[in-house]
């Protein structure tokens, strides 16, 4: 767990609140979380979904230092980490399961990624790397959060 940080698990976490599935769906994580942390996460998850879409835009309009703040502020997770207690964080590793962990590894080393490649103006790499962020976050939603959203289906590459 040293390698994965609190801030970072959170970051990957508030995307999976946003969509999901009802097959193929794993135990949901949303019931499990307290109220805290459950109103801390959506408000996040607002802000995820703002950089999100902010990486899009940039990315098509060639804005290459908006898609590296961006991709930069997802990776590192944006502020949610200021207002966990450690309570907070006990509880929230307590309803995380082991497989969301590989999920978020993935996502925040994809988002560091993407700032590499948005540095390097490299368009069709910051092209291919949102489009496998955006594959992580539904793989993530459709196994952790099928009870919140359910129109989201998984698929293969």
């Amino acid at each position: 767990m040293k390698a994965i940080t609190i801030n970072r698990l959170l970051g990957a976490f508030l995307l999976c609140l946003a969509v999901s599935t009802t097959s193929l769906a794993a135990e949901p994580v949303t019931p499990k979380l307290t109220d805290k942390l459950r109103h801390l996460l959506q408000e996040e998850m607002r802000a995820v979904q703002e950089g999100m879409a902010s990486i899009h835009s940039a990315i098509v309009m060639g804005q290459h230092e908006s898609v590296v703040e961006n991709a930069q502020q997802i990776h590192d997770s944006f502020i949610l980490q200021q207002e966990l207690t450690e309570q907070d964080r006990e509880d929230l590793m307590s309803a995380v399961p082991k497989g969301f962990i590989k999920l978020d590894k993935e996502f925040h080393k994809l988002a560091a990624s993407l700032a590499e490649a948005s540095r390097d103006q490299d368009t069709k790499e910051q092209h291919k790397l949102f489009s496998k962020m955006t594959g992580n976050c539904i793989q993530c939603h459709s196994k952790y959060v099928s009870d919140r959203f359910p129109g989201v289906k998984t698929f293969k590459d």
